[in-house]
């Protein structure tokens, strides 16, 4: 088992539940620490029950993680197989996203063993599964530093611009915009179609000041959605158009704190589950869930197939949720 790329809230409770099963099922365990880099290092340890039990409300995750450039090699496969087999290792269960995944199934080509993937990441964005471990307690955090910066920027009346995580994918952004009730999202999905301009969002600000009237305005902007982040949106909003503006990046904090309850329960569930895979014969495939069913999608389908954001909510928060925006029709009773 490995740990890889960026940690996420509920790893710990991942491999537990890992720990836990395998030992249910008369399995034994070795840990990888650091990722790619400790199966290439050969820098392993033997876990049992004991050593998992009281972590799950911990974040990062115990045995480490690390992102691994050098793994897309050849070499580098073809020596992290040479240490498995030496080990006498028959399956590899990677908790992480899907570069993760990646070096998973680059590994399956000159690997024999079976490989499973869990779904470890903030970002939310793996196909095949309604939720990633780590999502539900970054869409937490960032609800919770945006509802604190709206006390500060409705008691001086300023925009703010908060960016979140999510440079591929504006799942935490939407959610998270949502459930402050932001005024505006900048969202990766939305960019592609029609990039916003300065003027197209100063416009929409004094719009809602029209017809709200004076006071707070507050945006989230998922990272790399904006040339320069939200400190250079706050720049040019205040030199061209002088507009009090106060940018916060929340970074990793997103990453941080205690699992959410939800986190938790799918990290034991999925960890499970890739054991219970393993007994199945499975390989090459992730443990996922869907309409609360316990499933195994393809690792190659994680990355090469696209979750989009639901429609619904977009439309809710875009739309409805927008007092300068006009409804074309009413919903039928």
């Amino acid at each position: 088992m490995l740990t890889s790329g960026g940690d996420a809230p509920g790893m710990n409770a991942a491999l537990r539940a890992v720990v836990l099963a395998a030992e249910h099922y008369d399995m034994e365990v070795i840990a990888f620490r650091h990722g790619y880099e400790g199966l290439l290092d050969n820098e392993y340890l033997s876990l049992k029950a004991a050593d998992v039990l009281h972590v799950l409300q911990y974040s990062g995750t115990i045995i480490k993680s690390a992102r691994c450039p050098r793994f897309k090699e050849v070499a580098a496969a073809q020596l992290a197989a040479e240490n498995l087999d030496a080990l006498g290792l028959s399956a590899l269960v990677v908790i992480g996203g899907d570069g993760s995944f990646r070096g998973a199934e680059h590994l399956s080509q000159y690997w024999q063993g079976q490989i499973i993937g869990v779904p470890g990441t903030i970002d939310n964005d793996l196909y095949g599964t309604d939720a990633t471990i780590g999502y539900a307690t970054a869409v937490a955090i960032a609800m919770d530093a945006l509802d604190k910066i709206r006390d500060t920027a409705d008691a001086m009346d300023r925009v703010f611009i908060v960016e979140v995580m999510g440079r591929h994918a504006g799942f935490i952004g939407l959610s998270s915009a949502m459930a402050a009730g932001a005024e505006r999202m900048i969202l990766p999905e939305l960019q592609r179609d029609k990039p916003l301009t300065v003027a197209a969002l100063v416009k929409h600000i004094k719009r809602v000041e029209a017809v709200r009237g004076p006071g707070s305005y507050v945006m989230v902007l998922s990272e790399h959605q904006w040339p320069g982040g939200a400190v250079a949106l706050s720049e040019q909003l205040e030199a061209e158009f002088d507009m009090p503006c106060r940018p916060c990046l929340l970074g990793h904090i997103q990453r941080g704190g205690a699992p959410a309850p939800s986190d938790r329960i799918l990290a034991s569930q999925l960890g499970v589950h890739a054991i219970e895979l393993i007994l199945q014969g499975a390989t090459r495939v992730m443990a996922g869930i869907k309409a609360n069913q316990m499933v195994a999608v393809p690792l190659v389908d994680t990355w090469t197939k696209k979750n989009p954001l639901d429609e619904n909510l977009l439309r809710i928060q875009h739309e409805i949720f927008n007092p300068v925006k006009k409804s074309a029709s009413k919903p039928s009773q």
